[in-house]
């Protein structure tokens, strides 16, 4: 086991991110009173499987602590993670969304109004994505066409049929597979013979670093949504939730989720049909560079406390 510290830049509170993951379906995430996040994933080495906890310092009012994770790698990898160059400590960074400089983000408020009272309503929450693309892009398999909860159950059973359990500060987690092991399912229940052969695929693209957070977040956003569309089983809903939910990225205006512009045509107090006018949405939008992906968390996350869905 090996500790690390991150320092959060701007706003940050991993009780918020813990809130959120236990609302959020994919995650099935059960939270503790012990207010220490327990998380266990597949590595981007594509082999190994992580298992961390991870708490944060109490600081004074207004400032954010600094986080501190204890991680345990699986199986043969260097004791240090840090020793492995961008490997577990940056991965879990991504997920929380601490490799974004946020000091910059509390400054969308003055500018407007509605920003102001998403983050008045969700202090310090910041997006907590996918623990990688390739785990975005296998829930998007799996969920096309069924209900969250019937998906979130499915992906439930994979992980603990095909993937690492772990022990992790007195509880048991279950790992979602590796893509070697997604690899070796020929049969799961729940999922049809074309979904397993898109997640065949998407475990090869893993393989061959199509799927790699660095490599689309360095892309133009267009090109990057445009090679995750031509995967076998990812459209451009999906593509969308790859990028921002799973490479981590901090800066896109999702165009293809109706619940989120309902969210901002009512909370920007325009008519129902605006919901449907992208161009003025994405406008409006613009005011929230470089945190475009954020805003419309914050934006999810109140329209999923009201609707009573997942953000």
């Amino acid at each position: 086991m090996t500790a690390v510290a991150l320092t959060p830049s701007g706003p940050f509170s991993l009780a918020a991110s813990a809130r959120f993951l236990e609302g959020f379906t994919p995650a099935s995430y059960q939270g503790t009173a012990d207010r220490v996040l327990r998380l266990a994933f597949p590595a981007d080495d594509g082999h190994s499987t992580v298992a961390v906890a991870v708490r944060q310092e109490e600081t004074a009012e207004g400032e954010a602590g600094r986080v501190r994770a204890e991680f345990t790698m699986y199986p043969d990898t260097p004791a240090d993670p840090e020793s492995a160059g961008p490997g577990p400590v940056a991965q879990l960074a991504r997920i929380l969304s601490l490799d974004v400089e946020g000091s910059g983000f509390p400054e969308l408020a003055a500018a407007d109004p509605v920003v102001a009272g998403l983050m008045a309503d969700y202090p310090g929450l910041r997006p907590v994505c996918f623990h990688s693309p390739y785990e975005a892009a296998a829930w998007a398999v799996i969920g096309h066409r069924i209900r969250m909860t019937q998906a979130a159950a499915i992906k439930a059973h994979l992980a603990e049929r095909h993937g690492r359990r772990v022990r992790i500060e007195g509880r048991t987690l279950y790992a979602f597979p590796t893509p070697p092991a997604l690899l070796a399912i020929t049969r799961a229940p729940g999922l049809t013979e074309l979904k397993i052969e898109r997640l065949h695929a998407l475990a090869e693209a893993a393989d061959a670093g199509e799927l790699d957070a660095a490599r689309l977040r360095s892309m133009p956003v267009d090109d990057a949504l445009a090679a995750l569309r031509d995967l076998p089983g990812i459209g451009p809903f999906s593509a969308e939730l790859i990028l921002i939910r799973g490479a981590g990225h901090p800066d896109v205006f999702p165009r293809h989720e109706p619940r989120l512009h309902a969210a901002m045509a009512d909370a920007y107090g325009l008519g129902e049909a605006d919901a449907g006018d992208i161009r003025r949405l994405a406008g409006i939008a613009d005011r929230w560079r470089p945190y475009r992906s954020w805003v419309a968390l914050l934006l999810r996350a109140r329209a999923a406390r009201i609707s009573g869905h997942t953000a």
